[in-house]
């Protein structure tokens, strides 16, 4: 079956703001970055970014990195939990991006959550 131009645009979409996510986050100095492809598996996005930062101010400096670095490429993100930053979450389109502290993400362990569905691969 062939893909839509629409829907080739859109991948091609998602996939350079997973670059620059991932980017962001790797020369940010984020711990354990995991991607999980949720490609054709649910319609809320089509890549799922998790990635730890050490401290409330690396979460909130990684959360604030990613989404200057996709502003300046021309992506629009929306985020919440800034203000306290134990977990940051920013949607940026076809990308979910969930930054957190590593008590907070071992807590609500999103990854054990998606594993029957996605496919997860480490960064780094």
């Amino acid at each position: 079956m062939k893909k839509t131009a629409a829907a080739q645009t859109d991948v091609n979409v998602s996939d350079a703001i997973l670059d620059i996510a991932v980017k962001a986050l790797d020369d940010g100095k984020a711990d354990d970055i995991v991607v999980m492809d949720l490609q054709g598996k649910t319609s809320i996005a089509s890549y799922m970014v998790i990635a730890s930062g050490t401290s409330n101010r690396h979460v909130a400096a990684l959360a604030e990195q990613v989404q200057m670095k996709l502003k300046e490429a021309g992506y629009k993100t929306v985020s919440e939990g800034e203000e306290k930053a134990d977990w940051v979450l920013i949607d940026a389109f076809d990308v979910i991006i969930h930054l957190f502290k590593p008590e907070v993400r071992d807590f609500y362990n999103l990854e054990k959550m998606w594993a029957a569905i996605a496919e997860i691969r480490k960064i780094g």
